[in-house]
């Protein structure tokens, strides 16, 4: 089957309502994207004109004022193949990870774009040993015990996974005796 691009006018292109991906963030650096290489991927939309793969894509090129957009019809899909596919689209991207000594290499290569207007800036942390990464904090910059806001309080149950866990102090010696049980031995369950 040969894919029929075809450009029609943006306002015939309709997002699909119950669309469960949060894509604003990644707006700006798809509108980027567009501005610097243009369209290289169109929209999938169905029979009705609905997108069902590109709803960044369309926000982008709304934000940029464009009056047209490319389109891929997929009206040889069935209902059910349709939100699947939407859902596929976008979980499969989620699954794949970046190789991040090539990534740092790839990035190493582009001098003429600034890749942070794509979303890379602060990459470079990413691809520091954590050695490299300690050695750029200064010691000032560390903050104390009393500067950062604990996210859980002594006494909190939470959940992780089939985990329990009870928040305690590690710094109060008698709060983690209490938690082993006075004696030195891990807590159990009954």
């Amino acid at each position: 089957m040969t894919m029929r691009v075809r450009e029609v006018p943006i306002g015939d292109v309709v997002p699909y309502e119950g669309n469960p991906r949060d894509n604003e963030a990644a707006v700006p650096a798809v509108a980027e994207s567009l501005r610097e290489f243009g369209w290289r991927q169109p929209i999938v939309v169905d029979a009705d004109m609905t997108v069902v793969c590109g709803h960044t894509r369309l926000k982008a090129a709304r934000r940029l004022g464009m009056e047209t957009v490319p389109v891929v019809v997929a009206d040889d899909l069935t209902a059910e193949q349709v939100a699947a596919y939407r859902l596929a689209d976008n979980r499969t991207a989620e699954l794949a990870e970046w190789d991040l000594d090539l990534l740092g290499q790839e990035l190493d290569g582009l001098t003429d774009l600034d890749m942070g207007r794509f979303g890379f800036d602060g990459f470079e942390d990413a691809l520091k040993t954590p050695e490299e990464q300690i050695a750029d904090v200064a010691e000032d910059e560390v903050p104390g015990p009393d500067e950062v806001e604990p996210r859980c309080r002594p006494g909190e149950l939470w959940r992780l996974g089939d985990h329990l866990l009870l928040c305690a102090d590690a710094t109060d010696a008698e709060a983690v005796d209490r938690l082993l049980g006075g004696g030195g031995s891990p807590l159990t369950s009954s």
